[in-house]
């Protein structure tokens, strides 16, 4: 409790700052709210709503545009202290068991963007100690986060990493029947379905989009290619010899695939 952010949503019946000092009080009655989620595998439907507000994706954006917002998902305090009871649990069984895509620097400790630059700079480097020209290609995804499919990504929890039972159950139910209402200044919409995506802003969010994601870099190696991601993006390079330009062909059928993999995974490629 004491690790929270104080931060405050409107749909929270007290302020958070009061809730905190004050929790001390219903301790008891609070830990036993969330072990009976645990145990039972049910995510309370109350939890479920997110009040969604249009954030900036970058400061000094045109804020006339409408594509250069974001949907941020501000979620009650009880909410994010059930998430991260679940996140903290799940993150120590897919580290035990080395279940995330060994080049995915995104949304994990210990990784960063920095990482992420390092890797592949020193990679462009020694293609150019080799006398060889690299090739990078920079991929993007659109709204990534909010068109991940319920169905396949409760597949991926359940196949590819094994997640079971009761545990299985609950992320079933943290998924399904969530709502979210447009909140922006002092307006708000009705509430509206939420029929795919993970909620940006949430703490499980970020760790269940790079589950999602996992067969990607599976994808990429059938062709050979170097490659390293950082949440959405992925960089795509090979380095090519003057008189052998077959990388480029790889890379290019690489991109097909990936191509025909996001189709699949309904997750739009920016072209």
């Amino acid at each position: 409790m004491s690790q929270m952010k104080t931060k405050t949503c409107s749909l929270d019946p007290i302020p958070t700052s009061i809730f905190k000092s004050v929790f001390t009080s219903c301790e008891e009655e609070l830990l036993n709210i969330l072990n009976c989620s645990l145990q039972t595998g049910v995510f309370p439907a109350t939890l479920k709503t997110a009040l969604v507000r249009p954030i900036l994706k970058k400061s000094g954006l045109d804020i006339s545009n409408i594509n250069n917002y974001r949907p941020e998902s501000n979620l009650s305090f009880l909410s994010k202290i059930l998430e991260k009871l679940v996140f903290t649990q799940l993150n120590d069984f897919i580290n035990e068991n080395d279940i995330l895509e060994k080049l995915q620097s995104g949304f994990r400790s210990h990784h960063s963007t920095e990482m992420a630059l390092v890797r592949v700079l020193n990679d462009l480097r020694s293609n150019a100690d080799m006398k060889k020209v690299s090739v990078l290609v920079l991929l993007d995804l659109s709204a990534a986060f909010d068109t991940v499919d319920h169905s396949i990504l409760l597949n991926r929890l359940h196949d590819m990493v094994g997640i079971t039972g009761t545990a299985f159950i609950l992320f079933k139910s943290y998924l399904t029947n969530r709502d979210f209402i447009v909140n922006l200044n002092d307006f708000s919409s009705g509430r509206h379905k939420l029929t795919c995506g993970v909620p940006q802003g949430s703490i499980l969010g970020p760790t269940l989009f790079n589950l999602y994601m996992l067969p990607l870099g599976d994808v990429i190696r059938r062709h050979g290619i170097n490659f390293h991601s950082y949440a959405d993006d992925t960089q795509l390079y090979v380095a090519v010899s003057p008189d052998d330009t077959g990388p480029l062909d790889s890379l290019l059928n690489c991109i097909l695939d990936i191509k025909m993999w996001m189709g699949e995974n309904f997750l739009q490629l920016s072209d």
